[in-house]
């Protein structure tokens, strides 16, 4: 299993981007997907999760600005993040849990960088 990010970048403060992680490989299903950031210096951190049903989460600072989604016929999930400022630049992972019998395993993307300028 593999999952690819894509759509990071340089944007101005108040802009947009568009992130996007596929999933590839052998699975049945995918539980729950999600995105994550790490920023310099700092611990990687809960961006929004989503539900195989769609159900979803966010953290405090992303509310009402970043919208995550998934769609499930091209096991991709994306996050939509508006209003964007300086303090979102990180390093965004994707993160997707891939059932397996009774089990669950965890898988991550590699990285899309995010910068913000103010």
């Amino acid at each position: 299993v593999q999952l690819q990010a894509s759509g990071g970048g340089l944007v101005q403060a108040g802009g947009s981007l568009r992130l996007s992680c596929a999933a590839s490989g052998s699975f049945f299903s995918i539980n729950a997907m999600g995105w994550y950031r790490q920023a310099p210096g700092k611990q990687r951190e809960l961006v929004a999760s989503i539900s195989s049903g769609g159900s979803t989460n966010y953290a405090d600072s992303v509310k009402g600005r970043f919208t995550i989604s998934r769609d499930n016929a091209k096991n991709t999930v994306y996050l939509q993040m508006n209003s964007l400022r300086p303090e979102d630049t990180a390093v965004y992972y994707c993160n997707a849990h891939f059932p397996a019998g009774w089990r669950e395993y965890e898988y991550w993307g590699q990285g899309t960088q995010v910068t913000v300028s103010s």
